[in-house]
């Protein structure tokens, strides 16, 4: 049974191009053939996800206008973001669908070609080499906060809105360093337009089995992924909340689908999390994320 008879407008907190924007366009055809209605993406980037969020939020919280995002809008921005409103008592997670990883990368004629050697210049140049983010107050900004504080670098955090500018800063050498989301990055690594220095996650990559994580060269503390899915304002009903539920994850168990995340770097999550489990889920991260920001002094430059 369908959840509504209407078009639906999927919100996204990013540009076109970008992580969020991808995984939209995957959802949004599946779910307009399983509800057979139109389903619309609708970019509204800006304010570290705020502009998108408060957008949904203004709408009836009748099923018709969904956010699909990255965690990281409600468990990273808004620590450093003043987003106006309360990212664990007013947007409710639906489902858990897909997780991208953080990965870090250089411009192509940057001279190191991994992270120790990257490290290492960075030392040797004082006060010369900046890093992007794909959006100041996110994880992009905390690794690299993290990696200055723990390895004694200065490099200098440029934020961009989205992954699309940064990384085209990155391809024309303007900036030598970034760290990026593996949805975004794993194209441009194939077509040799970035280097892979690293990756900032907990366990190596299936699909780079030889390049190493930043905790094994001693920066555990630099792992970072983010899952995304779809999200409601928290005053839908809980009845509507579990049909739109039930409806989501069958789209993420399609073959079809499952096909297209592996196609753009996403790995499907297989185990269905409950309503309750997913709002745990944003509450940890969001909670972890606060003590990082604490604990660097991370502020919007």
């Amino acid at each position: 049974m369908a959840f509504t008879d209407k078009p639906v407008k999927l919100v996204v907190p990013a540009p076109p191009g970008g992580t969020i924007d991808v995984f939209a366009r995957i959802i949004s055809d599946q779910l307009s053939q399983e509800i057979n209605q139109p389903v619309i993406v609708e970019n509204k980037p800006g304010a570290g996800g705020a502009v998108a969020i408060k957008y949904m939020l203004s709408q009836p919280a009748d099923g018709q206008v969904l956010l699909v995002s990255v965690t990281n809008v409600l468990t990273e921005s808004p620590h450093v973001v003043k987003s106006g409103f309360d990212p664990l008592k007013d947007v409710k997670p639906i489902a858990e669908m897909a997780r991208s990883y953080m990965l870090f990368i250089a411009a192509p004629q940057f001279p190191a070609n991994d992270a120790k050697e990257a490290i290492a210049y960075v030392k040797a140049n004082p006060g010369k080499v900046s890093v992007a983010s794909y959006s100041p107050g996110t994880s992009s900004q905390y690794a690299s906060a993290i990696l200055n504080r723990k390895a004694g670098l200065d490099m200098e955090h440029v934020a961009f809105a989205g992954s699309a500018p940064a990384l085209a800063q990155v391809m024309g050498n303007q900036i030598p360093l970034m760290f990026d989301g593996s949805v975004t990055s794993k194209p441009m690594i194939a077509a040799g337009k970035v280097k892979l220095l690293a990756v900032a996650y907990k366990s190596r990559m299936p699909e780079y089995p030889n390049v190493p994580t930043m905790a094994e060269l001693g920066y555990p503390e630099v792992n970072f992924s983010n899952w995304s899915g779809v999200f409601a304002s928290s005053q839908t009903p809980p009845a509507l909340l579990a049909k739109i539920h039930a409806t989501l994850t069958k789209i993420n168990a399609s073959p079809v689908v499952r096909a297209r995340y592996a196609s753009t770097g996403f790995e499907p999550i297989t185990e269905s999390r409950t309503l309750e489990q997913a709002a745990e889920d944003v509450r940890t991260e969001y909670e972890r994320n606060g003590e990082i920001v604490k604990a660097f002094g991370i502020k919007l430059n």
